[in-house]
């Protein structure tokens, strides 16, 4: 049955299913906005640069959610509003294209990608690079092999396996790499949210700045995990973080110093 209820919106016309999925659209958006606002859906951000990708991620999430919701709905509306009911096989009404939203479509979405890639793209790569001229407080070299991380402090005289322990409030750069006959593994440390691979025979490095104490028996985000499928023993590929204030970890360097 043909819509009676129309309005003309730029020389096309809009009808009243096209109003009712709009009105759906955006009570699911508003609705979706307000829950992720509200809910915290993120572990627990232990550095700065954890805080700088959680507010990429939440900036991105906001975005997605009225997109998902407009092809949620869509598709929903389209299938419980025009299915075949009766077994009858007549051909649905010829519709012609709205043109103005096609137009404005793509003018919009073309603004979001812009948008993007400068926030959070460009900009939020440029603060994760912001203590790449800075001086580290504690520098770690690590290589990851099939299937453990071992650790050195060469500034402190340090070299452990067991557990990686750093300082709170403390710029930490990790050297990465593997032996050359080994295989890819990738330094993941959810707690801080920064990841890079560990390739064999190269070396890569990433910067932390350490904001939270922590360990990995009160959160297991507080852990070296391998992110890079790396053979069998893969999953067991993780290391104990720590993360103490400065005075203990002064006690812990000279503790296991080699001088």
């Amino acid at each position: 049955m043909v819509a009676q209820f129309r309005l003309i919106h730029g020389g096309n016309v809009l009808n009243k299913d096209t109003i009712a999925a709009a009105i759906v659209w955006a009570v699911i958006t508003a609705v979706g906005e307000v829950l992720i606002l509200l809910w915290n859906i993120f572990p627990v951000a232990a550095s700065r640069e954890a805080e700088i990708i959680d507010e990429a991620f939440l900036v991105l999430t906001i975005l997605a959610i009225p997109i998902m919701a407009l092809v949620v709905v869509a598709m929903g509306y389209s299938v419980l509003k025009f299915r075949r009911v009766d077994g009858s096989f007549e051909d649905a009404e010829y519709v012609t294209t709205h043109k103005t939203w096609v137009h404005s479509w793509l003018v919009w979405t073309s603004l979001l990608c812009i948008a993007v890639i400068i926030f959070p793209g460009w900009i939020g790569i440029l603060d994760l690079r912001e203590t790449q001229e800075h001086t580290a407080d504690v520098t770690v070299d690590v290589t990851g092999q099939q299937w453990f991380w071992s650790y050195e402090y060469p500034d402190l005289d340090v070299s452990i396996s067991q557990e990686l322990v750093l300082p709170v409030d403390s710029l930490i750069r990790f050297n990465i790499t593997s032996p050359p006959e080994d295989v890819l593994h990738s330094f993941w440390i959810p707690a801080f949210r920064m990841k890079i691979d560990a390739v064999p025979g190269l070396m890569t490095y990433m910067d932390v700045t350490t904001t939270e104490t922590g360990t990995f028996n009160g959160d297991q985000n507080f852990r070296v995990q391998c992110a890079e499928l790396c053979g069998l023993n893969h999953g067991i590929m993780f290391t104990r973080v720590r993360v103490v204030e400065q005075d203990e970890f002064d006690a812990w360097v000279a503790e296991h110093s080699a001088s």
